[in-house]
Parts: structure tokens; sequence; C-alpha cells
């Protein structure tokens, strides 16, 4: 494969980026009619433009440029889209499935290679560490129907990686025999090393420099460029050992990911520059390297058809064996088989590295046969796997929407309206983006700013709507719409009530009071009649560092919780912000409630890392103060006063906070009173109950009134030394 040295077409900057444009532009809305993947068409256009097609455009260093970055970005993109709770919970059907991948292609690549194609033993083990290796470049599909989290994809990708690291220790390996005759265990053992300690490195340094920069820096654009510096420092460094900058970019990605939420703005714009750029221009430069005419020759054919079946038929052969050990289904086989049959990165370095391996006859280690039957390889299955990978991903999106609306026949009919009051521009970004992580992504969620005053100022009107622009784009970031209310009233309060009322408001999230007085309360006097003036859900919150930084959310929930009407709303938006924070939520709370959480958590298939605490009282729950970290979120489930859960304790629950928690991340929630509850039935404790079932409120206070006894009994006989709980 030599380019040709004809002058392209056009050769101005301006208007070569134009025609990539364009090409960007028209794929998908081309293809889209004949239900092609748009990848297919990037390729194909590439092939059209380039030196083997009408020699439009010529392969220069912006393609060569702007190609690496789009390659290293589908690697990125693939480790930081992947919840980690699953991968932990697939990563060893991901390891048998790589070492099925990495081996299968390896075994029979170099037997095809030996018998087939007549060649020596070092050359065949070369080839095939092509076969064994592949591109993940059908990953932006899977991201576009939105299965990142699919089991087949992350076992997919977890086998990418280990069929990668495999596929360049044989490239290593086979070049060592070359130059040496004989192969040296003493360079594999320093790669090695040199890997495990370069990890090491990366998984001790990446999380401590991130969560430092995010804390000090909180602007999305500076947020961006940090992260794609992290990236590309990883790669080089991965080059540096020897390996391939693919897995340092995977790697980043991996580390990173816990600091980027899904529906965070700096995702957002990762996955938009992605999406629309770099990969557009990687599939692009793929298909300039193309030449169609290699298929005139004979012999190359007969190569190039060899490469084709062996590449294809033992990645296949891999998928099939990984489905019946696990017992996949059909489209979750052909999910792994696309995303894995693609070859490009390592087969051109593989095949070039060969190419310029001079035999000591004085010929070339893989001729021009070898060369050209590759790239005919790398258009094959790349046409093959976008193909299958579509297809079994519109399969599995059917079954997850249609598994989906039977969780939603089962659940409230009640769509979810959340109120975010902002009057200060300073706290509009911050509450905003707490309302987007606190809803469920999956049901229709309406979102409104709101900023109440009582005066005609200047000042007043200023202040106002330069606090509901702020929320509106802070929300538009993430493709999300806030409607923005300016309302006029007598007070605050009575401005909130009367738009919770018209516009049948389910969740407000308000941010906490701040004391300023001696006499002043914790919570302050307007949100003391919030509270007392309306029954839906109320979420106060006051984070001194970003949401996206915290190590663990820590719940306190009160005893008889389960019993309240809002308690399935609660914990749905204590999980969809775990699941978007990605870290671990503990539950402080009586051994009988905890089965409703994890029945509502199931129920809602909240895949999250879960623990529980046994607190009974108040009392218990403050024991824990010293072993709160600052980084961590403290979730106090509270009660109204005529509420069945409230207890004499919760007096003096806003003293325990301002004395222990004063320095600490915290959220205040009072559930949802009075309303329409929700069924919060479950396999896991089938004598839960519905708040309908239950005969009389009086039952409720009997029964904390004999709660209450047996705690007393039960403090009489213990010493108060013996009392601790473990967080």
């Amino acid at each position: 494969m030599i380019l040709t040295s004809a002058t392209p077409l056009v050769t101005s900057p301006v208007l070569i980026f134009f025609i990539v444009l364009v090409i960007i532009l028209l794929s998908p809305l081309v293809l889209n009619r004949f239900k092609i993947p748009h990848v297919i068409g990037l390729i194909v256009a590439g092939v059209a433009i380039g030196p083997y097609g009408l020699n439009v455009l010529a392969r220069d260093m912006s393609f060569e440029l702007f190609g690496q970055v789009g390659l290293l970005y589908i690697m990125f993109l693939a480790g930081i889209e992947i919840d980690m709770f699953h991968l932990k919970r697939n990563l060893k059907r991901g390891l048998v499935f790589g070492l099925l991948t990495f081996l299968l292609p390896m075994v029979i690549g170099t037997l095809a290679s030996v018998y087939l194609l007549k060649m020596n033993w070092v050359t065949s083990i070369l080839l095939a560490s092509m076969y064994a290796s592949h591109t993940l470049i059908s990953y932006p599909i899977v991201a576009r129907f939105g299965l990142t989290k699919n089991p087949a994809v992350l076992i997919a990708v977890v086998g990418t990686i280990i069929a990668v690291i495999g596929a360049l220790l044989v490239l290593a390996g086979a070049v060592n025999v070359h130059r040496t005759g004989e192969f040296a265990w003493g360079d594999l053992c320093r790669l090695l090393l040199e890997l495990a300690l370069y990890c090491v490195v990366i998984l001790y340094t990446y999380p401590r420099i991130t969560r430092w920069f995010f804390k000090n820096y909180s602007d999305n654009v500076t947020q961006y460029i940090y992260v794609m510096a992290m990236v590309f420092l990883a790669a080089w460094f991965a080059q540096i050992i020897e390996l391939e900058a693919v897995l340092g970019a995977f790697f980043a990605g991996l580390v990173l990911n816990r600091y980027v939420p899904n529906s965070s703005p700096l995702m957002n714009r990762i996955e938009f520059l992605g999406n629309a750029l770099f990969i557009p221009y990687f599939l692009i430069g793929v298909g300039m390297m193309i030449d169609m005419r290699v298929v005139l020759n004979v012999n190359t054919l007969f190569v190039a058809a060899n490469m084709i079946v062996v590449s294809l038929v033992a990645k296949w052969i891999a998928a099939f064996i990984a489905q019946k050990i696990y017992g996949m289904k059909g489209h979750e086989r052909r999910m792994m088989f696309g995303l894995t049959a693609a070859h490009t990165a390592v087969a051109l370095a593989v095949v070039t590295i060969g190419y310029n391996m001079i035999m000591p006859d004085g010929t070339r280690m893989m001729d021009e046969t070898i060369l050209n039957g590759t790239v005919l390889m790398i258009l094959v299955t790349c046409a093959v796997a976008p193909i299958m990978t579509a297809r079994a991903a519109s399969k599995i999106k059917i079954e997850e929407l249609s598994d989906e609306s039977a969780i939603e026949e089962n659940a409230s009919k009640r769509e979810t309206r959340i109120l975010v009051p902002v009057s200060n521009p300073i706290t509009a970004q911050s509450l905003t983006e707490l309302a987007l992580m606190l809803r469920n992504p999956r049901r229709k969620t309406d979102i409104y700013a709101i900023h109440v005053r009582n005066d005609n100022s200047a000042a007043s009107r200023a202040m106002g709507r330069n606090a509901l622009d702020i929320a509106v784009k802070a929300a538009s970031s993430v493709d999300a719409e806030v409607v923005p209310i300016e309302r006029y009233d007598i007070n605050t309060v009575s401005g909130l009530i009367n738009a919770i009322e018209e516009r049948d408001i389910t969740d407000v999230i308000i941010g906490m009071h701040r004391k300023a007085t001696i006499i002043d309360s914790f919570f302050g006097a307007k949100i003391e009649q919030l509270l007392k003036a309306t029954n839906q859900m109320v979420v106060m919150t006051r984070c001194f560092i970003p949401v996206n930084t915290v190590t663990r959310i820590v719940v306190s929930v009160p005893p008889m919780a389960q019993f309240e009407t809002g308690f399935s709303r609660w914990i749905r938006g204590v999980g969809n912000l775990t699941r978007q924070v990605g870290c671990k939520v503990i539950f402080c709370c009586h051994p009988d409630t905890q089965p409703l959480i994890r029945g509502v958590l199931k129920r809602g298939r909240y895949d999250i890392r879960h623990e529980y605490r046994d607190v009974e009282r108040w009392d218990d729950f403050v024991l824990l103060s010293n072993r709160i970290l600052e980084d961590d979120l403290v979730v106090v489930v509270s009660a109204r006063d005529t509420s069945v859960s409230h207890s004499d304790d919760m007096a003096d629950m806003p003293g325990f906070l301002q004395k222990y928690f004063s320095r600490n991340n915290l959220i205040v929630l009072y559930p949802e009173q009075f309303g329409v509850a929700e069924p919060i039935n479950t396999f896991i404790d089938p004598m839960s109950a519905d708040i309908h079932s239950v005969p009389s409120p009086i039952w409720f206070k009997m029964h904390g009134l004999y709660r209450k006894m047996v705690q007393i009994k039960k403090n009489l006989f213990k010493r108060k030394n013996d009392k601790r709980v473990e967080l």
C-alpha cells in the first residue's frame, strides 16, 4: 500500500474542512433512509474522496492528527461511559470472553497462515495477532442507542482490552524473535511489570488530582480541557512503555468515570465534540487508506479472502462460545461479535511493522500482497461490524423499552414535576444540576425554576432574571429543559405555594437557609412556613463541594419511614443521585425498613452499590458523625409534625445538625405526606404493603408508642459504652 503522489484536487485548508463537514452532515441523513449505519457512510466517503478514489483530498497531517485523536476518543468514551457497578458484575465474563476472542483468532489464524498461505511460523504468529486484536469502531452506535450499560456491551469492552493487550504482547515477542532469533522472557516480564506500574500510578494519582481540580475549578470549559489533557497524558505514558495509546485512553476513561456524571454538562461536551468531529474524522481517514484497485489482483483476492474469513469466523466462534457459556440471547451474541469484528488500528500497526522488516534473504516479512489484503480486510470488517451492531442494538433496545414499559405500568402514573426556587445567581446552577441528578432520565420530568419577588425595583428584577437565565443555561448544557417562572407575590412562601398548586408540583428543591443571627433558626422562617403550607416533598441542600466529587452518600432514615406516602419517591431520588454520581450509598435505618428500601431499589432496577447500618434512634446516627468524612454527602430524611414517622428526636435534629454536621455536605429531605401512595410490594418482603392497606392512623401511633417502650427497656439493660454503630 503506497500512497499516490498525484496532487489532490483540493488543497485549501478552508475548503478541506468544509468538505469534511459536509460529509459528516450528509452521511447520516442519506444512509438513515436505507437503514445503513452512518459509520459505513463515513468510511465509504473516505474511499471516494481519498487518494485511491477521486483524489479530491490528500491524507495529510490533519487527517493523521484528527484521526489519531478520534481513535483515542473512541476508547476514552468506552471507558468513561461504562457503569462501574455493572462493569464489576460482568468483569469475570469479560475476562473469559477476552481470552476467547484473543486465543481463538491466534490459533486459527496461525494455522491458516502456515498451511494455506505457506508462511513461516514467526510471520504467521505476527499475522494472527492482527486477527486477535480489534477496534471498537461500532461503539458510537451503541452509545446512540443508550446501551453502554448493557452486559453484552460491557463484556465486549472488557474483551477488547484483553485482546489488544495480548496482541501487543505477541507483537513484541514476534518482533524480538525476528531480531534476535530467540524468544526473550526477560523483555516480556519487563513489559508486564511496566504495565502493572503504569496502572498503579494512574490509579493513585489521577483520582486525587481530579478531585482537587474539580473542587477548585468549576468552569465547564476548564474542566473539559483538563479531562482531555489527562487522557492524552495517559496515552503518551502508554506509548513510553511500548504499549498502544488506545490502552492509555481507555484506562484514563475508567479512572475519570467516577467524576463525570452522565447527565452533567461536562459529559455532554465530551460526547458532543467526539461524535461531531473527532470520531468522524477518524472514520473518514480509515476510508482514505483503502485502495479498491487491489481487488483486481487474483493473488491479493485469495490472501484477502483468507484473512477476512479467518478474522470474522474466529471472532464469531468466540462470541458463540461465550453466549452458550453464560446463557445469553442471540442478539447479545451478535452485539459482542459486532463490537469485536472490526480491525483498524492494531492491524495497521502489525502490517506496517511486518512490511518494514527485512528477512535474511532480502525479502519483506509481509509483502505488498499481505499489505493490500489487510486493507481489504479492514474495509470488509469495518462494513460488517456496524451492520451487526446496529441490528443487535435495535433488538436489545426494543426489549429494554418493553421491560421499562412494564415497570411504568406498575409504578405511579403521576408525572414528576420539580420546582427549583432560585433567588441567588451564585447557587442557581448548583440547584439546577442537583434537580437534574435527582430526576429519573427514563421518565418524563418537568423542571421549573422560579424567582419570587415582592417589589418592582430594577435591582430585584435584574437579580431574578439573572438567576433564571443561569438555571436555564445549566439545563440546556445537558440537553434538558427548564421552564423559568418570574413571579410577583406578597412574600416568597406565598409565591412558592401558589406555584406548587398551579403547576401540580411534586418535588421542591431549595437551597438551605444560612443562619444569620443567634436567634435565627437552623432552617429559617421561610422554609419552616413552606413545610407547614405544603405536603409535597421538600429537599433542602447545602454542598461545599461539587456533587460529583463526593465519596459516599450516607442516608439517615427514621423508624417507620416506610409508612409515609412519599417513601418510594425519595428512595428513587436518592437512587438516581447515586447512579449519576457513581458512588456508594449507605442507609442508616431500622432493620424493619431495610427490606422495603431494597425492594424499591430492585423494582426500579437501580443497580447501585448500597449498604445498610442498623440505627434505631437519632442518637445512634449522631454517634456516626465522627466517622463521616468531609467528602461525604449526608442525607437526613426527616418528617413533619403530623406524620407517622415523626418522633420527639426530630425536635432536636436541627441542633444536632448544627453541632455535628456544620462542615459536611448536607441534604435534609421531607417526604411527601398525605398524597397518593405508591405500592411498594416486592418479592423481597411479601408482607410489605401500601399505606392504604393499613387499617387506621391510630394503629401507627400505638405501634410507635410500643416501640418507644421497647427501646426504653433495652436502654435500661444496656451500658452506654456498648452503644456503638460501625459505619
